[in-house]
């Protein structure tokens, strides 16, 4: 059965406004991607459940109270710009290396009616900035990944990572140099894939930083 604007609607309760941005992101995002190379080709097909939905699912895991969303690796806005249109109250920022990739989010949230704050930077160049969420999909193994997120979180910061089939054995990698709460639910659309939920992240000694550096930048198991 085919999953389109509708059928998202129907899973993800959005307002007519809501699924309205959306549906003009998901047009801007075929016709981008017809001359850059901003998601799989072969994905566009199915972008309502294989990008869309899956970038929505974390809206329910969003703290009531939060107000300020990191996104690392951003990307083509998968999952920030879904989340920036489902939870208009929070502060979202975008952190995208690529400078392509940050003209087509500068340019979908402006047809989104959007505002949003987009940093064109390597995450390892950004001073530390503490947020009440940070968000990843398709960004780096959790070793890696969590090496990136440390600069953005505090106390009372929870991230929320959308995770392929490699999670388990990232998990174990990763809590050889970070201690952490964390736990992890399946994906609602991949039932190799899960939503990981992590709290109180930090080192567990001074020289765990330079070995969490290890690990490529982008995992098997979840491509964009």
């Amino acid at each position: 059965m085919s999953f389109g604007a509708n059928e998202f609607a129907a899973k993800a309760g959005v307002s007519r406004e809501t699924l309205a941005r959306l549906k003009a992101y998901a047009d801007l995002l075929t016709d981008w991607n017809t001359r850059h190379n901003l998601v799989a080709k072969s994905t566009l097909p199915d972008v309502w459940h294989r990008h869309i939905w899956d970038s929505a699912q974390l809206a329910p895991l969003l703290p009531p109270d939060a107000r300020t969303l990191a996104d690392l690796g951003s990307g083509a806005g998968f999952p920030g710009l879904v989340l920036a249109a489902m939870r208009p109250d929070i502060a979202v920022t975008l952190h995208e290396a690529t400078t392509k990739k940050c003209a087509f989010l500068q340019t979908a949230a402006e047809l989104m009616g959007l505002t949003i704050s987009i940093e064109n930077a390597r995450m390892e160049e950004l001073p530390r900035k503490v947020h009440d969420v940070v968000t990843a999909r398709a960004c780096a193994p959790l070793p890696l990944l969590f090496k990136y997120a440390h600069s953005f979180v505090g106390p009372n910061s929870v991230c929320l990572f959308l995770k392929g089939q490699n999670v388990g054995p990232e998990l174990t990698e990763a809590t050889k140099y970070w201690k952490m709460e964390v736990s992890q639910v399946p994906s609602q659309t991949d039932p190799s894939a899960a939503i990981v939920t992590v709290r109180k992240l930090g080192l567990r000694h001074v020289a765990s930083q330079e070995t969490a550096r290890a690990g490529r930048r982008q995992p098997k198991g979840r491509r964009r």
